[in-house]
């Protein structure tokens, strides 16, 4: 089965990427960097897709996380994902597109507002399933924190992932998205991230998946 691996930067996936040109196991897996954002990863994955269909695509990158409880490292499969920031704030409360009514929550490809992965593969993944959101600004106030939790109650956030769960299920190929967390959502404080360990775990994870499908 052809894969295409896609990340939104190299870092994120370098290990799978010095093993990936130093063996020959991983003859049938494409590999795709999108670039950061929403818009960047639409166009390249659509672009990708549709000069080469292939039989699973995953997403692998790092996650910045609402849940204190998960340790930094920790590496999560994503089950729905939605654009958090395109809507309104009115009233104190974060009002989306579906709550607007310009979008209706069950148009294409979205389920009550969300974008979910229904595919079987997700089911036979043995890490933690949970919900994200994906933004076009990296969330540190904690207005804003309140209203994401009010209006998803998310796990993590990023900023690509939504945008991989469109283009799929508008394609209608099956999909995974890995995150691997490296940050809490707070203050932007590097000193606090432990972007090394998420990196080594987000890999080790992608290998094992790689050579289980």
């Amino acid at each position: 089965m052809n894969i295409l691996l896609v990340s939104a930067t190299v870092k994120e996936i370098q290990p799978f990427i010095e093993l990936y040109r130093t063996t020959n196991k991983y003859t049938d897996i494409d590999i795709l960097i999108s670039g950061i954002g929403l818009t960047a990863a639409t166009y390249h994955i659509s672009k990708q897709l549709n000069l080469k269909r292939p039989g699973i695509v995953i997403q692998a990158g790092v996650a910045g996380c609402f849940d204190r409880k998960i340790p930094l490292g920790t590496v999560l499969a994503v089950k729905k994902d939605t654009i958090a920031d395109q809507g309104v704030i009115e009233e104190e409360k974060l009002r989306t597109l579906f709550d607007l009514g310009l979008v209706r929550p069950d148009e294409h490809p979205f389920k009550n507002g969300w974008l979910e992965n229904k595919t079987g593969l997700l089911d036979s993944i043995a890490l933690r399933k949970v919900i994200a959101i994906s933004v076009n600004e990296i969330t540190t106030a904690q207005q804003r924190i309140k209203f994401y939790h009010t209006a998803f109650r998310p796990s993590i956030e990023s900023m690509e992932g939504a945008a991989f769960h469109y283009t799929c299920l508008m394609e209608g190929v099956p999909f995974v998205q890995l995150r691997s967390v490296s940050n809490y959502i707070a203050e932007r404080d590097k000193k606090k991230w432990d972007m090394k360990t998420a990196i080594f775990n987000l890999n080790k994870e992608l290998i094992k998946l790689v050579e289980s499908v």
